[in-house]
């Protein structure tokens, strides 16, 4: 027996619901510094630039919410965690790198040559 080959129908549906991904963004950052505000005011301005109504954005102050941070072993902060659309993401720092952040959170492919985001999961 032999597998059958999707249809263009079939690849064209794919893409249309990967545009409509729901995105559950987790931001973790330390206290009202300048460099957290810095953190979210970046991730904000991505989110509403490629996922305008398609993300949930909690940010969490690990300083008020220790508990959550051990439970998602947070030991830097920024940290910004991707738990949906599968796989989960983290990347680690102050989201200004606008290409690095897309690339971590698979909305744009890693080009040939650049250095490798770094990712907890892949």
């Amino acid at each position: 027996m032999s597998k059958a080959r999707p249809s263009t129908a079939a690849f064209e549906t794919a893409i249309e619901r990967a545009g409509e991904e729901r995105y559950e963004l987790r931001l973790y950052i330390a206290g009202t510094t300048p460099a957290s505000s810095k953190s979210v005011e970046n991730l904000r301005a991505i989110c509403e630039e490629h996922l305008k109504g398609r993300y949930e954005l909690m940010v969490i102050d690990v300083f008020q919410q220790p508990v959550l941070a051990k439970d998602e072993q947070i030991i830097a902060v920024p940290t910004l965690i991707k738990k949906l659309p599968a796989p989960i993401r983290r990347i680690v720092g102050d989201l200004s790198n606008e290409h690095r952040v897309l690339v971590g959170l698979d909305l744009k492919p890693k080009e040939h040559g650049q250095a490798r985001v770094p990712t907890r999961n892949g």
